[in-house]
């Protein structure tokens, strides 16, 4: 453990030391693969599917605030469907405009989970989303990670219908609207996981605001149990036909995930927690302070050893005596 901790001290520093280059690095790493998901996933438009399109996007995103990934990653979205067709489009841009509406309304400060929750399901680990907004966010955070289900469930969606959608199998545009509202409206795997997600925000959320010794710990794995059986139940009630081998896989490395995140943001020790109790006028006050983990640097000390000259001049004659000596014989 305290290899560990040397290293998150580290790392720490490091990051405070070069967080004006590392930043743009981190953003530019994470815009590129956000973006390389949503070309996976849809791809339409070939302009948009470039190499170069992407690079320049994600370079642009490492100068600008991190809100413009989910801005341009909106924007790709949009111009996928574009190439399918405009009423596709039209309904993507209501879609993300009305999303965009309800988590801004909710959760400000979690806009980068509308897009960072489709990579997540692409990386079958969805169950880290909620876990680690209810870690890191507030009670609305679950909100906003449900926008992002339901963005994950359009793509996959337009993805599935594309080719009806293209080859004119269905012509009116008030019938191809219909169709995707329809799939959208109807898809009970997406409300099972909104549900799913909700709940395990909200557990996660209050567990770790509890008072209790290890509540970060607790609420990590309470939130990755609650997860499973919830998606398990709610698949067998529905019949569906959802692999419980990459459930379980991924939430397993969802759980080793936010451990590592509690280490890095929260890692406190217990046995040395105090509880301390003071009153004013109006209020009695139980304050309880746990302290963290650091390990703190060694103290290096320079002494400095002053030579009398006439000693220096005792010791040059003696190894020149020596030498000499040395060397008769």
């Amino acid at each position: 453990m305290t290899f560990f901790l040397e290293l998150k001290e580290k790392l720490k520093s490091f990051y405070e030391s070069y967080s004006a280059y590392l930043n743009p690095v981190l953003k530019f790493g994470l815009a590129l693969a956000v973006f390389i998901n949503i070309n996976m996933m849809l791809g339409f438009l070939p302009q948009l599917n470039s190499v170069f399109v992407v690079l320049i996007l994600a370079l642009l995103c490492a100068i600008l605030p991190v809100t413009a990934v989910t801005f341009f990653g909106c924007f790709l979205i949009v111009g996928h469907c574009y190439a399918i067709g405009i009423e596709v489009a039209a309904f993507a841009l209501v879609l993300i405009l009305l999303l965009m509406i309800l988590y801004l309304r909710f959760s400000r400060r979690d806009a980068l989970a509308l897009v960072l929750t489709p990579l997540a399901f692409q990386l079958h680990i969805p169950c880290a989303m909620p876990v680690a907004y209810g870690l890191t966010g507030n009670v609305g955070s679950g909100v906003a990670v449900s926008c992002g289900t339901v963005l994950y469930y359009f793509m996959h969606l337009v993805s599935d219908k594309a080719v009806q959608l293209q080859d004119g199998e269905i012509k009116e545009i008030g019938q191809r609207l219909q169709t995707i509202l329809d799939g959208l409206v109807r898809n009970q795997e997406m409300w099972m996981t909104i549900i799913a997600f909700v709940a395990v925000a909200l557990a996660v959320f209050c567990i770790r605001r509890a008072s209790v010794d290890y509540a970060w710990t607790i609420a990590i794995f309470t939130g990755g149990v609650l997860y499973l059986l919830l998606m398990i139940v709610g698949g067998f009630f529905m019949d569906m036909t959802s692999s419980i081998v990459w459930l379980l896989v991924g939430t397993v490395v969802s759980v080793m995930l936010m451990l590592v995140l509690k280490f890095f943001v929260f890692h406190v020790d217990y046995s040395r927690a105090e509880y301390l109790q003071y009153e004013d006028d109006e209020y009695y006050y139980y304050v309880k302070a746990v302290p963290k983990i650091r390990i703190s640097k060694p103290e290096r000390s320079v002494k400095t050893i002053e030579v009398d000259s006439e000693m220096t001049d005792d010791l040059e004659e003696q190894l020149t005596k020596s030498l000499k000596d040395i060397h008769i014989q």
